[in-house]
């Protein structure tokens, strides 16, 4: 028996890797994180499967399915929006599971930074640009930022910075943005329900973005990416491609 943590994906369900859809088909178990799931992902489980809902458990009820379906004999799908290396409560999971000693393997998915990358149609990381990405989020009430980890310091690196998780802290985000000496004409966007059919996409600068997501009421489940690369304009072209490099043969 093995627990497959399954990256779902961003929001479509046709953005689920082959792999995560085809033990999605086959597990006799399977839980999923509550409304951000598709129910269109949730139709390619068996008939006779064990469907659960983990909106309104506990980590201590969670894992008591998980040994449940492991006592049994049965595979899991524990399905995990975007990709389970980011923001998805999976460490805890594996510690649990480590201590209980049932075995699972980690499926990657579309993490929702690359949907929001592609509804903007831009690359993160532009030759003479940016060749930095930062992903972070910013502290709430449950979950405090590690020493070292505060905007003002990540925003040091002038690269791109995308923001997860923080949509209901836009005014406090622009205000230490600004304080750290990002301009107030920096390219900001925020795409909100990356790839669903109520996808929302915000354009603008760190002046006015908050303004923009008061309007269209975008509190949540929402990708804030700032930096220049979302305006970028007669960039030099990369290397990779160039006649230069053909020029000189295979390596």
């Amino acid at each position: 028996m093995t627990v497959y943590f399954i990256g779902a994906g961003p929001g479509a369900a046709d953005l689920v890797t082959v792999r995560g859809q085809r033990l999605l088909e086959r597990c006799q178990t399977c839980l999923y994180a509550g409304s951000i799931m598709p129910d269109e992902l949730l139709v390619l489980c068996p008939p006779d499967a064990k469907i659960i809902d983990t909106g309104p458990l506990t980590l201590d009820q969670i894992i008591a399915e998980l040994a449940l379906a492991h006592k049994a004999g049965h595979d899991v799908a524990r399905l995990h929006s975007g990709d389970p290396s980011l923001y998805s409560a999976l460490a805890e999971q594996c510690r649990r599971l480590d201590a209980l000693g049932i075995d699972y393997e980690i499926v990657p998915g579309v993490p929702a930074f690359a949907a929001a990358a592609a509804a903007l149609k831009r690359e993160l990381t532009v030759p003479g640009v940016a060749q930095t990405v930062t992903l972070t989020r910013v502290s709430t009430l449950s979950t405090a930022m590690p020493p070292g980890e505060d905007l003002h310091t990540l925003a040091q690196s002038g690269g791109t910075l995308v923001l997860h998780l923080a949509a209901a802290q836009i005014d406090a985000i622009v205000e230490q943005l600004l304080a750290s000496g990002y301009r107030p004409e920096t390219p900001t966007a925020v795409v909100a329900f990356a790839s669903w059919p109520r996808q929302a996409v915000l354009k603008g600068t760190l002046a006015d973005i908050a303004t923009q997501m008061r309007d269209a009421d975008i509190t949540k489940t929402a990708v804030i990416i700032v930096g220049d690369v979302l305006a970028a304009e007669g960039f030099t072209d990369s290397y990779l491609y160039s006649a230069a490099r053909r020029a000189q043969g295979p390596h």
